[in-house]
């Protein structure tokens, strides 16, 4: 996640002589050392500077080599890829930009050929978690389908701050059902008083865990609908929102996870744990899950 960071400044355009935590040091040290960083002087103190930027073979072929091999594939069939996406990495982005349908072109052009690739299927950036793509246009289009008519069922795993409210999940469980509305030029979304001006979001809630004094509960959620950043707003509204979250008011992530101020790349705790849906040539229901970010806080499994 720290590598994530630092490169995110390069794209962004910032500085290459930039005032670092004196714990990155030694990280960043060990893995640009021999390429591309110099981190520190010899007693570890300073700044870190770049030696050679583009690195030789260009910016994404170093960002393939030492990045992309987070990317694992979950799951190939009939023209379905599933693959595992890690916190902070984009769906889609601008040729030069990382992202997963980048790693997905030069991934899967090493097998059969690759003519096709469709991506039916998004994640936040800042969302880590099973994402589907599509080999095949036949595939593409069903699952297009799936998707509009809400046949593809998702399951989140969402890390949260105690609500202050306790006793709307007397039950242990809940349904949240709001207005939504995407804030004018900003990348970021909004609870509506009324449906005025707004879309329908409806999730299912299940509280896995109460963290036990923690300070954080283990949600389990299911999204009905497919609006911007639906799970973020509604946790959000509710006094709950998702941890290292800072866009919608989260805590930052607890020491040694990754936190950055960064909003637009800092890793949430919110996983795509689970995805169902129909085989495109077959009909039969396929469940694809994906496994916990290695870097979750103890015991915030189901």
């Amino acid at each position: 996640l720290e590598l994530l960071r630092l490169f995110d400044s390069f794209l962004d355009g910032a500085s290459l002589t930039t005032d670092v935590d004196t714990r990155s040091f030694e990280k960043a040290h060990q893995a640009f050392a021999n390429d591309i960083m110099v981190v520190g002087d010899q007693n570890g103190r300073g700044r870190h500077r770049s030696k050679s930027w583009p690195p030789e073979g260009g910016v994404v072929n170093w960002w393939h080599s030492k990045i992309m091999s987070a990317m694992i594939i979950l799951h190939e069939a009939n023209g379905v890829v599933a693959v595992a996406k890690p916190a902070g990495l984009a769906t889609q982005a601008a040729v030069g930009i990382p992202s997963v349908e980048a790693w997905a072109r030069r991934a899967l052009a090493e097998k059969p050929p690759l003519a096709y690739l469709g991506v039916p299927h998004r994640l936040d950036r800042a969302v880590s978690g099973v994402l589907l793509l599509a080999v095949t246009p036949r595939a593409a289009r069903q699952l297009s389908r799936q998707f509009e008519r809400r046949e593809v069922q998702k399951t989140y795993l969402a890390v949260v701050t105690p609500p202050p409210d306790v006793e709307q999940f007397s039950a242990g469980s809940a349904e949240w059902r709001d207005y939504v509305a995407k804030i004018p030029d900003e990348p970021r979304g909004r609870i509506l008083a009324t449906g005025k001006g707004g879309q329908e979001a409806v999730t299912q809630v299940r509280v896995v865990h109460r963290g036990d004094g923690a300070g954080w509960w283990l949600l389990e959620l299911q999204p009905l609908t497919g609006r911007m950043h639906q799970l973020r707003l509604q946790s959000s509204a509710r006094g709950m929102p998702v941890v290292g979250d800072l866009l919608y008011g989260g805590p930052p992530l607890p020491d040694g996870l990754g936190g950055s101020g960064d909003v637009k790349s800092a890793p949430i705790l919110l996983h795509a744990w689970k995805i169902a849906y129909r085989d495109p040539e077959t009909g039969e229901t396929v469940e694809i899950t994906a496994p916990l970010p290695t870097d979750w806080p103890a015991g915030a499994s189901p």
